[in-house]
């Protein structure tokens, strides 16, 4: 029986027990609120993540897709080229200097050629005179182009050419367009036939066609190739007309000779082609 029931004062020790009492309630009250207000363990944090899986961004890069195949290569385009034999050509004499190919250098031959049907008879003459008269060991150039655009082989372009100018012919390419064209017009045929000239050469020995030059490019005591024909040259018209056969692929002459040959030339000389 406590004191409170027998009404006597509480004793000291009394007191201090029931005080110890409320005292710890009270504690554990307030301990039970702090618990309730402290955030569970591990809260705000990313429970679900390995912090040390890598990321998006320290990820390894994915490998990058395969190379498309390499387009194939182009086809050449190809073009007859009348050979030495079916145009009538004498031998070349002997002698000759190796022609290490780094130019191109058109010309004319500076004799009025008329109707086309001259152009194989035309070349003939002009062998005869470099030959016989200049004593040269074979016509001055390396490609003919008559007014139809026919190609026709003339000297090894291997072989340094000739001229009766003061430029050392060394390392060009010479195409020599048939007719005078500081009187006649030069034709699209022509042109065109002297654009895959120059693209052969640049296809077979790898010379620059912003190498390409008139021969009066070349030495200041001529005229040539002609005003009519040189124009196409300054105007940039033959190099871009080079260019876009290269850009189409490699440029292939193809030798047309034997009965062949020689009946494409009497067809020529005929007026036929």
């Amino acid at each position: 029986m406590d004191s409170s029931s027998t009404g006597r004062p509480a004793t000291p020790d009394a007191l201090t027990r029931r005080r110890l009492l409320r005292i710890a309630g009270t504690a554990g009250l307030a301990a039970a609120a702090g618990v309730a207000c402290q955030a569970p363990a591990g809260y705000g944090k990313n429970t679900t993540t390995n912090p040390t899986a890598p990321t998006s961004a320290t990820a390894a890069p994915a490998a990058p897709p395969p190379s498309p195949a390499p387009a194939p290569p182009l086809p050449p385009t190809t073009h007859p080229l009348l050979c030495r034999d079916a145009w009538g050509a004498n031998p070349p004499q002997p002698g000759g200097k190796p022609n290490p190919l780094s130019r191109m250098t058109i010309h004319h031959t500076a004799v009025t050629l008329g109707d086309n049907s001259n152009a194989p008879a035309r070349l003939r003459q002009h062998q005869q005179y470099h030959q016989g008269s200049q004593g040269w060991i074979d016509i001055a150039y390396h490609v003919s182009v008559d007014r139809d655009g026919n190609l026709y082989e003339l000297r090894d372009p291997n072989i340094v050419g000739d001229t009766a100018t003061s430029y050392d012919p060394t390392g060009h390419f010479l195409v020599v367009c048939e007719g005078n064209f500081d009187e006649e017009e030069v034709t699209e045929a022509q042109l065109d036939g002297a654009a895959l000239a120059f693209a052969w050469a640049a296809t077979r020995f790898g010379i620059p066609t912003d190498t390409l030059t008139g021969h009066r490019d070349q030495s200041g005591d001529t005229a040539c190739p002609g005003t009519n024909l040189y124009s196409h040259v300054t105007s940039g018209d033959l190099k871009r007309r080079i260019d876009a056969l290269l850009a189409q692929g490699p440029v292939e002459l193809v030798s047309v000779c034997g009965p062949e040959g020689t009946q494409t030339v009497a067809d020529i000389e005929a007026g036929i082609r």
